[in-house]
């Protein structure tokens, strides 16, 4: 096993994670820089609102499975322990979240670690989906749901007894919480854009009438 192979594919995976899905499919498609609207944010959740719901399922899939990608360089190449996967899913959500071709900005990361989530474990990628899917359905919000999920998703790894996992998602608890800064923010003054379905949104929509 060559450090110097490993080192290279490091950085291809922060390379891949980089890549600004939202920004290319607003100024290709679009004509709008996507950092210049709604929340300013490049992810999906962002182009959702601002690009259109098509625009929105491209560039969640790319980001998913750009971290996916990432993460399985490891087995692409035959580099050895699975472990290594976290590394490279790690560089990839790094560069989603300082990408170089941003000047060092980015995103949120979410669907960048959950496609990571996906390459490395399946078993563990269905977890968090589960997490996932019904704490976004009962609070209508894509940023709320991440805070929350992440925290729980933090202490299901324990059950896996992978150490490595459990870092990794540890990791992923700080930076979840730090690029949702604004997010905690606008959720303290009760002002976070909610997601036209879910228990909250119908609930608030009912008593607006």
């Amino acid at each position: 096993m060559s450090a110097l192979k490993i080192a290279s594919l490091i950085i291809l995976a922060y390379l891949i994670g980089s890549f600004p899905t939202g920004v290319i499919v607003g100024k290709l498609f679009f004509h709008k820089d996507i950092r210049k609207y709604g929340s300013g944010n490049i992810g999906t959740t962002n182009t959702f609102r601002v690009l259109g719901p098509i625009a929105g399922i491209v560039v969640f899939l790319i980001d998913f499975f750009k971290g996916t990608l990432a993460t399985l360089l490891p087995v692409i190449f035959h580099l050895g322990p699975h472990y290594l996967c976290l590394f490279f899913g790690l560089a990839a959500i790094l560069g989603h979240a300082f990408s170089i071709f941003l000047k060092f900005k980015g995103g949120k990361a979410v669907a960048t670690s959950a496609g990571f989530l996906l390459g490395y474990n399946v078993h563990f990628f269905l977890i968090c989906a589960i997490i996932f899917i019904p704490t976004l359905f009962i609070t209508s919000m894509v940023s709320l749901s991440s805070l929350i999920s992440i925290v729980l998703i933090f202490i299901a790894s324990f059950f896996f007894h992978d150490i490595a996992l459990s870092i990794i998602s540890g990791l992923l608890v700080i930076l979840i919480y730090w690029s949702h800064r604004s997010n905690i923010k606008r959720l303290e003054h009760h002002q976070e854009n909610m997601v036209p379905f879910g228990i909250l949104y119908w609930y608030k929509k009912s008593h607006q009438k």
